[in-house]
């Protein structure tokens, strides 16, 4: 009976791997980071044939063995050590159907590390549209391996592959060719001075630049009458290498493929040439992202207030069931108002991720990569910086470790350093309910809402203030450097359903999961710092206010006791104590202590100002709550429109994530960047919202 089988899924980018990945896997997949590294780590279960499980490992998409950023150092790390746990039975390489001969690099490096290796080309379904034919059998033979068609948009082909992967032992496990030909001597004295490993193992050790946990690149030393060769010789012989496989490769294909140039389609082209034209393209994009924006706000109306709704009758339905006394009241007024603030904005979050994975599995967003390399030149910026900062409006924390692809440090560390400005999902909670509050549901020419505008120019200000910062950086910076840029153009093709709603639901359940927790530890800490205090004021709120206010209903009379209450709590001095700093940005107490609460995160601003309002108030929704509170000093409403857009530029440059603080110590290994961006973040966000105040007030 054969254990359970460790099986490495391998790719150049936009192959459709984690389509395979996703098809092979389903819902059992786990999502991490590698051991002591923050490149995101995928794996999954999949049930194979005959009872066996295959433990199925995404790895990050590499072109070759030739590491030169993390993410293909953790490919050549994990191919080298078999110490490794996830150390691979079979390696199943995923290509394409129209970029084959890209493609078999890899998996040409691969078959001389001596591995079972299956190659999984993918995609097709479109080799009659691209008039392409593959004799099977003869490829077969060529490249000495086990080849399996698929089709991932149709599922076709998996349960192949599945049959393919449990026979794994029968691979053939010869290398295609034999590139010690490229200089035989030096290969001969390195072989006969380490007689016992694997010669290509030896020459990727010698060539890579990447520090292999549980491989020691010090004993690769001058030995008898082997003596190594300097970067530039390597580097030369590293070039030989590829121009030998490719000439394999290409012969190979020739022999074993015909295109059909007249039978191709040739909408790819047409689409192109609009989608990338200097100025239609940019027009398109623009367009498509005050579309998602619209779409955000008309579609998610419903079931947000439906959110809403639910969680005050959930409180006042515990309320009623439960025992009145402390648990009850930090159960109604504390937890559930703070997970409110989660909840409420599940749905709009959720279409974000929609419409963006849309854009990534239609292969569009890999021409807006292209469109925005034009443009990021200009500002010191590498074309690979896109990635970042397109990664930056879901979530900082794997946006600044995108930036692992970037080879040239200069360019990789203003990347890092500007990423926080691009509007992450986090800040989607708070502009959404501010602009909700401040700025009216009119349509401009009866088409775009003015609340869908504002959001996309938050969204537009972020991006604008990412490259005027990267410019800055780029002049103080003074390092020397050139970069080249090469971005895959993947074919168009329809997006997958399955892949949607798994991102859906992993993106997802990490924002309510992450946030969640954060929230509801806040939520309590606020909860228990509203509902006690100091000193008799606190404790004879009841008496001090029925002698002041003796006209007054009782539901009024109960609201002036909650009120004193509140303001002579812990939390109420703690607030006062603040109030002098954030009253010119048109702050009174209660959003001073939301603001200082949420630079844990962001999205706790709402969560915080739930659980401060419902603090011995009547049941009712977080918006109306919002809308309701009054300004003592002018009398109008709290949330007014010059404090609404103050807040809104407050959030839309404070950094206000210590996760983020953290990732970026670890990338640049030194405290002194992340604490410069977090202090001079936060000075442009001061700067802002009290001119913005000043001026609107």
């Amino acid at each position: 009976m054969l254990k359970n089988i460790n099986v490495s899924l391998i790719g150049n980018p936009n192959t459709g791997k984690t389509s395979v990945f996703n098809l092979l896997t389903g819902l059992n997949q786990q999502v991490g980071n590698y051991p002591g590294i923050t490149v995101e780590r995928k794996a999954g279960i999949c049930k194979l044939p005959r009872g066996v499980k295959g433990h199925i490992l995404d790895l990050p998409g590499t072109y070759s063995l030739n590491a030169t950023s993390l993410d293909e150092n953790v490919v050549c790390d994990i191919l080298l050590d078999k110490n490794d746990p996830d150390f691979p039975d079979v390696v199943v390489v995923v290509s394409d159907v129209i970029n084959l001969k890209r493609n078999l690099l890899i998996f040409t490096q691969i078959k001389d590390l001596c591995l079972p290796t299956i190659l999984a080309i993918n995609m097709s379904d479109q080799m009659q549209q691209e008039g392409i034919e593959i004799n099977i059998p003869d490829l077969e033979k060529e490249l000495k391996t086990k080849i399996v068609l698929l089709s991932s948009r149709k599922n076709e082909g998996i349960e192949a592959l599945k049959e393919a992967i449990l026979s794994y032992q029968n691979l053939d496990l010869a290398p295609c060719l034999d590139t010690t030909t490229i200089d035989k001597p030096y290969f001969e004295n390195l072989q006969q001075a380490f007689p016992d490993q694997l010669l290509y193992k030896l020459w990727l050790i010698i060539t890579q630049d990447a520090n292999f946990s549980n491989i020691q690149k010090n004993t690769i030393k001058d030995k008898g009458e082997f003596f190594t060769k300097n970067k530039n010789e390597l580097k030369k012989l590293q070039q030989k290498e590829t121009i030998k496989r490719y000439q394999f490769i290409t012969r190979a294909l020739k022999e074993t493929t015909t295109v059909n140039k007249a039978e191709a389609k040739g909408l790819r082209a047409r689409l192109d040439r609009v989608l990338m034209h200097p100025i239609l393209g940019y027009l398109i994009f623009f367009g498509l992202l005050l579309f998602i924006f619209q779409a955000i706000y008309d579609w998610s109306g419903i079931p947000m207030d439906f959110i809403d709704e639910s969680f005050v009758n959930l409180s006042e339905y515990v309320s009623q069931k439960l025992p009145n006394g402390v648990l009850t009241d930090l159960i109604t007024e504390g937890i559930i108002p703070g997970l409110s603030g989660v909840f409420i904005f599940v749905p709009q979050i959720m279409f974000l991720f929609f419409f963006i994975s849309i854009l990534e599995e239609t292969g569009y967003m890999s021409r807006v990569v292209f469109l925005m390399d034009r443009i990021l030149r200009k500002f010191g910026l590498s074309g690979k910086s896109v990635v970042p900062l397109i990664s930056g409006t879901a979530c900082s924390i794997p946006a600044v470790m995108a930036s692992r692809n970037i080879e040239n440090w200069k360019q990789r560390l203003i990347t890092i350093l500007v990423v926080p400005f691009t509007t992450c999902a986090a800040r989607l909670p708070v502009y959404a309910v501010l602009i909700a509050l401040v700025i009216p549901e009119n349509k401009l020419f009866g088409l775009f809402s003015y609340q869908s505008l504002t959001l996309m120019g938050l969204y537009l200000l972020g991006f604008l203030s990412a490259l005027l910062g990267a410019w800055i950086l780029n002049g103080y910076l003074k390092v020397e450097s050139k970069s080249f840029f090469v971005v895959e153009m993947p074919a168009y093709k329809l997006p997958l359903l399955k892949n949607i709603a798994l991102n859906l639901w992993e993106k997802t359940k990490s924002f309510v999961i992450e946030a969640g927790k954060i929230i509801l530890a806040i939520s309590i800490i606020l909860w228990v710092l509203a509902s006690y205090g100091p000193g008799d004021a606190f404790e004879n709120a009841e008496t001090i206010v029925k002698t002041e206010n003796t006209t007054l209903n009782k539901e009024e009379l109960a609201r002036e006791i909650s009120s004193y209450q509140l303001e002579h709590s812990y939390i109420g001095y703690m607030g006062k104590g603040i109030e002098p700093l954030v009253a010119p940005l048109g702050y009174d107490w209660k959003i001073g202590v939301a603001l200082i609460s949420s630079f844990a995160a962001r999205e706790i601003f709402v969560g915080s100002l739930a659980t401060i309002y419902s603090v011995g108030e009547e049941e009712e929704t977080i918006k109306n709550k919002m809308k309701a509170e009054i300004n003592p000093i002018t009398g109008g409403k709290r949330f007014d429109l010059a404090t609404g857009i103050s807040l809104l530029l407050f959030y839309a440059f404070a950094m206000q994530c210590l996760s983020t603080v953290a990732i970026v110590k670890k990338e640049t290994n030194s405290w002194k960047w992340p604490i410069l961006q977090l202090v001079i973040m936060t000075a442009i966000a001061y700067g802002s919202a009290l001119i913005a105040y000043q001026v609107l007030v």
